[in-house]
């Protein structure tokens, strides 16, 4: 069966086209992504903005036809935290599943955590004993810990990325006192659920899933003595403050990070360094497989049934 996972994330709208049956692992033959940074389009009155969803509207269009082209048999549309949050997100989602005729479904970011935790699960196996799982998005960051395919603990907080780089960067290079003021509000929201996450402790292995923590454990290999597949504390520390160092054009020129995403990664590199302290993780795993996989693994798991 061929599956199209239609992802509207908080920066981008990413198509992922999987080939798959019962049992199988999802095999991935087409990807089609475009970065729309949604959270741009936020009012002061939190709705997107009419210019934000005509735009959302032509990337799902191109999106589609791009699913049909390749002969998707079902789409899997789904949005996260950017629609999630916003005061007409609702109102957004009906509009556009009338207007295109799909089925776009909301996530929680408690289910995206529950989602993620699955596909690293599947990945790892069983063997991998209880695991702690760290997603960081756009717009939220997940955390997940359990020792089977439902975690359990699963937490969301607004520390994504793009959001933080929004609302609390400036300058180029990012000025002391906004980073200073982005740790500051890091923490204090990390405090919120840190009890929540008792379990960690008794944890086999700390894995990390998306697109920015794969990033900087590219980075941890390329500057440091890592090997590009995990994250080490005492690495991305030194990230830090090297990333925040550079200007956005320096941080452009880095070895797999687009424009959109040299923005943002000091960002994520101060949540990735804050998770790792507070929860005492001397290293995350990378694991290949997160939110998308995990969006296929468990439709085929419904459709056994």
């Amino acid at each position: 069966m061929r599956l199209g996972v239609l992802d509207v994330g908080s920066n981008t709208v990413h198509l992922q086209v999987v080939d798959t049956h019962p049992g199988a692992r999802p095999n991935p033959t087409f990807n089609y992504k475009e970065e729309l940074r949604l959270t741009e389009y936020l009012q002061n009155d939190n709705t997107i903005s009419a210019e934000g969803i005509g735009a959302l509207e032509a990337t799902l269009r191109r999106a589609i036809k791009e699913a049909e082209s390749v002969n998707v048999e079902e789409l899997l549309p789904f949005a996260t935290s950017a629609l999630r949050e916003s005061a007409n997100g609702e109102s957004i989602i009906q509009t556009l599943n009338k207007d295109l005729e799909i089925d776009l479904q909301v996530l929680s970011g408690e289910d995206e955590a529950r989602i993620t935790f699955l596909a690293a699960r599947r990945w790892f196996g069983w063997s991998s004993g209880r695991l702690l799982v760290v997603d960081i998005g756009g717009g939220s960051l997940e955390i997940a810990v359990g020792a089977d395919e439902a975690p359990e603990v699963a937490v969301s907080l607004p520390l994504g990325a793009g959001r933080l780089t929004k609302n609390h960067l400036v300058g180029d290079p990012y000025s002391d006192k906004s980073i200073r003021n982005l740790r500051d509000h890091i923490e204090d929201q990390l405090e919120s659920i840190l009890p929540s996450l008792v379990h960690h402790q008794d944890t086999d292995r700390a894995i990390a899933t998306s697109k920015t923590l794969r990033t900087l454990a590219r980075l941890g290999g390329d500057w440091f003595d890592g090997n590009g597949k995990s994250i080490k504390f005492d690495h991305i520390r030194k990230i830090c403050t090297r990333l925040s160092e550079m200007t956005l054009q320096e941080r452009t020129k880095l070895p797999g990070v687009s424009a959109n995403r040299a923005r943002q990664i000091v960002a994520g590199a101060f949540v990735t360094e804050s998770v790792m302290r507070n929860l005492d993780l001397r290293e995350l795993e990378i694991c290949p497989w997160a939110l998308r996989e995990g969006v296929v693994l468990k439709w085929m798991d419904w459709t056994e049934k």
